[in-house]
């Protein structure tokens, strides 16, 4: 036996035999499951954390009171019809604002008497016939200031370089006053309130007229007459006339009575009364300052007091000429 089969034998009886499957099938893995999802824990309502909403974020304190004085302060001013407090805060705003404008034309005793006017105004008759007296009260200190040096030289310039005082003030709108009252107390009702509305608008149309004919007769007047005799006088005579002040009086009666329509106050027939009877009045102040004012006997008639007279006489005559003309109005 050859050497080779004699080590097949023995290793066929030392070594025990290996199933075939040991060489041709590896064992499997073991697969493992996941494990199960814990199981769903439910709380009662009344453990449940409710979501939170998200809140508005509140304005400042400061900002919320601002806002709030704002609003009420420009529904105080908006009231229909106007009231005593409204009034008193619209001026007080107003006359704040146009502190500069007011010293300009005003001594500090005139802008007193001017707060009383524009708060009766206000309550009479509203903002409209505020911003037609504001009007007159700039067109006119616009006219005093004109060639306020060479008036002064002259010695026609009004005092205080054309700042007036409670006096000027008072004389320029007493017949507008009486207008004003009549109308907050009712006087004669509804069918006479437009008639009050009426004279206060021609009293300011005369007084305007009177005050800017006067002030620009005396910077460009060429030759002056007195109104009672047509004899040449100096400028600043009471009582005298210049064609170039005749003419500006004529156009500031025109613009304030235009004023007063387009803001709807009055109609077109009557801004033509209001300039007509300015005119007649201011025709009338003049024959009285040449014939009586500061005369023998006549001491208390000042300029002030013709004044009076003067812004009486032209709401007068409008209202009557109202009447006459066109009564329908």
């Amino acid at each position: 036996m050859s050497s080779l089969s004699t080590l097949l034998l023995l290793l066929r009886y030392k070594c025990p035999p290996i199933p075939p499957s040991r060489f041709f099938l590896l064992p499997s893995p073991t697969l493992q499951k996941p494990p199960p999802p814990p199981p769903l824990l439910i709380l009662p309502n009344h453990l449940r954390r409710k979501p939170r909403l998200s809140r508005p974020v509140a304005a400042p304190p400061g900002a919320m009171s601002a806002q709030g004085a704002l609003s009420e302060a420009l529904a105080l001013i908006q009231s229909a019809p106007p009231t005593w407090k409204s009034a008193v805060f619209s001026n007080l705003l107003i006359f704040v604002g146009g502190s500069p404008i007011l010293v300009a034309g005003l001594s500090a005793p005139g802008i007193g008497a001017a707060f009383l006017l524009g708060t009766l105004t206000w309550r009479a008759f509203g903002p409209s016939g505020f911003l037609l007296v504001a009007a007159y009260f700039v067109i006119g200190t616009a006219a005093t200031k004109v060639k306020m040096a060479q008036k002064e030289a002259q010695g026609v310039a009004e005092k205080r370089k054309g700042r007036r005082g409670p006096g000027s003030v008072i004389g320029s709108s007493a017949a507008g006053c009486v207008c004003a009252f009549l109308s907050i107390f009712g006087i004669g009702g509804k069918a006479f309130s437009h008639l009050w509305l009426l004279g206060f608008i021609a009293s300011f149309c005369t007084k305007l007229s009177d005050t800017v004919s006067s002030e620009i007769g005396k910077a460009y007047g060429k030759t002056t007459y007195l109104v009672t005799t047509f004899k040449i006088v100096p400028r600043g005579t009471e009582g005298a006339v210049s064609l170039e002040g005749t003419i500006a009086g004529i156009v500031a009666s025109v613009l304030l009575a235009s004023a007063s329509f387009l803001l709807g106050q009055i109609k077109a027939p009557e801004a033509v009364i209001c300039v007509a009877a300015s005119q007649i009045a201011n025709l009338g102040e003049s024959i009285i300052g040449a014939a009586f004012q500061e005369k023998e006997g006549f001491r208390w008639l000042n300029n002030d007091a013709v004044n009076i007279i003067n812004i009486s006489m032209g709401s007068i005559l409008a209202v009557l000429m109202q009447q006459v003309f066109v009564p329908n109005m």
